[in-house]
């Protein structure tokens, strides 16, 4: 049953608790899991907090299986028609890049969109390559049957690019946080106005989908391998009203005075332009 698990942060292997979880029980989701950055070999150790018993330096292809084994997971568990966000990056290993497209063709998913998520900061400050200002975010979609495109976002939302660009979180006691308002996009642009759907983070590290969910009024369910963090995810979802004006700038870029259709015509351009050349804001 799925009712144990709403409204929880657990702490636990992200297979062995997603493997419990019912078939189809789950409306959409948003992760960042760990990158295999190759740091350590003995725990993942970040701002003195140890991720016992995980590591961040898997084989790559080890790596590999068990990203593809979790999103096949999460494919089971979300809705027909539902969606998951799955934020990654390009990686380097002996001058090879290794790109999250590369294991996420094996997965079950039908791939919607990328999204170029532009964090305004480096990466990487050695001079062998431009600046990696960037990392990905992939829109997953579950189809029902042979309807494999999925439903039209609404005009308020399709407003926005494909090129999201917000700074990371810096408050917060995670190695590498996303900003509440990326998960604030990504679950108001799908849900739209729906209350009390269920939202899951199988990585939910300092919680930030979780308390995203939270204010836009849905259930959600948290999994984290680290107690610390599930103590600190469950202490930020107690005190989300501190979190809800930052919450409001993000929902305020969704405003838009007139429909895709309104604006079409009457000869207008649709998307969101600049005045001198029309060319896409990006975010």
């Amino acid at each position: 049953m799925i009712e144990k698990f709403i409204d929880k942060v657990i702490q636990g292997d992200v297979l062995e608790i997603l493997e419990q979880l019912p078939d189809n029980s789950i409306d959409m989701g948003v992760t960042s899991p760990p990158y295999n950055k190759r740091e350590n070999k003995k725990g993942w150790l970040v701002n003195k907090v140890l991720y016992s018993g995980a590591t961040d330096n898997l084989p790559e292809n080890a790596y590999q299986e068990i990203q593809v084994n979790v999103l096949d997971e999460l494919y089971r568990v979300i809705k027909e028609k539902g969606s998951f966000f799955y934020n990654h990056k390009i990686r380097w290993e002996r001058g090879k890049m290794i790109h999250p497209m590369d294991w996420l063709r094996e997965t079950k998913w039908v791939i919607r969109q990328e999204i170029i998520w532009d964090r305004m900061i480096a990466g990487n400050i050695r001079g062998w390559r431009f600046w990696q200002v960037d990392e990905r975010i992939y829109w997953l979609y579950k189809p029902k049957g042979k309807h494999i495109i999925g439903e039209e976002l609404k005009p308020i939302h399709a407003l926005l690019t494909s090129i999201w660009r917000f700074p990371p979180e810096r408050n917060h006691k995670h190695p590498a946080p996303f900003p509440l308002a990326l998960p604030l996009r990504a679950i108001y642009s799908i849900m739209d106005e729906k209350e009390d759907g269920i939202i899951i983070d199988p990585y939910c590290g300092s919680g930030t989908t979780l308390l995203a969910a939270k204010i836009l009024k849905h259930h959600y369910i948290g999994i984290d391998i680290s107690k610390e963090y599930v103590e600190y995810a469950q202490n930020r979802i107690e005190n989300y009203e501190k979190e809800i004006i930052t919450a409001k700038k993000e929902l305020s870029k969704h405003l838009v005075t007139k429909t895709f259709k309104e604006r079409k015509e009457k000869g207008e351009f649709v998307g969101k332009y600049r005045k001198d050349n029309k060319t896409p804001i990006e975010g």
